[in-house]
């Protein structure tokens, strides 16, 4: 899946790919933050703007004989304009929904996803099934096997008096749009690069956004998207949202708790304990001894920035998500933001994908290391082996998608004005990553130390 955008905020154009581990790397206000907030507001709520028609005729159809057959290959091939036009919906919200800017402030935003054409006609390889109650008691069921291009829509009822047409195109397009693009689209997840914010003002937040909002059982994601305009951006509003109704969040189990609880350990020895949630809905941080339990605002900068992500760890994560995290290095010490793009590795290869923005260049490093540790050699299987390295922290080339942040000349614009873009870094087996954002500033503060330490002319 890659994505293109024009025009949104300081980026002038920039186009990406999704890999396994997507990071994003540059200079502050260089478009990084708007590119990831873009991404997940479409990601989060795609099936929203993707529209497919179904005619009258197939209604009448299915209404008449009880059942229609719908020839899917023939869907996927609209799929282009499809995915173009629910871009334009998607970039009319774009300001108020995910931005909580002014509804003329991404006027010229060009966003567009484009998928190849192994991704658009994949869905025949897919087995389907959806049952669905209807008001009057109507029921749909809608079914296709595994390599037929046929979806099987079967109306299950007695009567066929005030049929709700409207809803049965709603049901059969979610179906295809669902059997379509849903192993498309992976399920988002994203932590803010001000979730240390809403971890540690998290009682205050709850309580004016009660006064504000009335609530009810609908989906909170509904409200952001399609009610008034947010106070903060969409990411920003998921997160306090998410630790707002932390305790429905934190009945669930995990993959990862379930069967690899050893990524949970390693999550737990970064951060020096473990969260615990009470019965009373209260975060506590319960250190490596367990001695002292500590609140968010007695627990470190760090325990509170990693908040969300280790409640995602434990409580949400499943194979296929789309891990989002701004600026992982928040408060952490260089040796846990090491280890933290070890657990990102770990994560990509138990099937979750991670997208990352940051600054650091001890996790870009880091991730130096796991790639070139992957070449089959027997000395470096020894090295890996000598200094802690696991298999499963190992990652090929091939795995990460790399890009750089930066200001480039537009031909378009006036001389001397400058657009940032993102140029793509690229990775090699044996070098790794270049990141020259980073590698520029080190060399010349290695130079500067160079000439303190061997420049004195006597």
């Amino acid at each position: 899946m890659k994505i293109s955008i024009e025009n949104l905020g300081v980026l002038g154009q920039a186009e990406f790919e999704l890999g396994p581990l997507t990071l994003i790397c540059g200079d502050n206000n260089s478009g990084k933050t708007y590119a990831t907030y873009a991404l997940y507001g479409f990601l989060s709520n795609w099936s929203a703007y993707i529209s497919l028609d179904i005619p009258d005729s197939t209604i009448d159809e299915l209404v008449t004989n009880g059942v229609v057959r719908l020839d899917v290959d023939s869907y996927a091939k609209q799929l282009r304009d499809v995915l173009w036009q629910g871009s334009d919906r998607y970039m009319r919200m774009l300001p108020t929904s995910v931005f909580s800017s002014k509804s003329n402030r991404f006027e010229r935003t060009i966003f567009r996803i484009h998928l190849d054409e192994h991704t658009l006609s994949s869905a025949i390889l897919r087995d389907y099934r959806l049952g669905t109650g209807m008001q009057n008691n109507a029921t749909l069921s809608l079914a296709k096997d595994e390599g037929d291009s046929t979806l099987v829509t079967t109306l299950l009822r007695s009567s066929v008096e005030e049929l709700p047409v409207d809803m049965l195109k709603f049901v059969i397009s979610y179906a295809l749009k669902h059997l379509l693009l849903n192993d498309v689209f992976p399920r988002p997840f994203i932590a803010s690069a001000e979730r240390t914010g809403v971890a540690m003002f998290r009682s205050e937040l709850v309580s004016s956004r009660n006064r504000q909002r009335q609530f009810d059982d609908k989906p909170y994601q509904q409200e952001l998207f399609f009610g008034e305009r947010l106070d903060y951006p969409l990411p920003v509003e998921v997160n306090i949202d998410f630790i707002r109704r932390i305790e429905k969040t934190t009945k669930e189990d995990s993959f990862l708790f379930r069967n690899h609880p050893e990524v949970l350990s390693e999550f737990s020895d970064i951060i020096g304990g473990e969260y615990d949630v009470t019965e009373s809905d209260t975060i506590s941080f319960l250190t490596a001894d367990h001695r002292l339990p500590l609140t968010m605002d007695e627990s470190s900068s760090a325990v509170r920035s990693l908040l969300i992500v280790g409640l995602y760890l434990r409580h949400i994560a499943r194979p296929g998500d789309l891990l989002m995290i701004d600026e992982p290095e928040l408060n952490l010490h260089p040796r846990n933001q090491r280890r933290l793009a070890r657990l990102f590795a770990r994560l990509v290869n138990l099937g979750i994908k991670v997208f990352v923005t940051t600054h650091s260049d001890y996790i870009v490093k880091e991730l130096n290391i796991l790639i070139m540790l992957s070449q089959d050699t027997p000395y470096l299987k020894r090295l890996a082996k000598k200094e802690g390295y696991r298999p499963d922290e190992l990652l090929s080339p091939e795995q990460i998608h790399v890009y750089i942040a930066e200001r480039t000349t537009n031909a378009t614009k006036r001389v001397g004005e400058r657009d940032h873009t993102l140029v793509r870094a690229s990775v090699d087996s044996e070098l790794g990553i270049a990141a020259r954002s980073f590698d520029k500033t080190i060399n010349e503060m290695n130079e500067i130390q160079e000439a303190i330490l061997w420049g004195d002319d006597g």
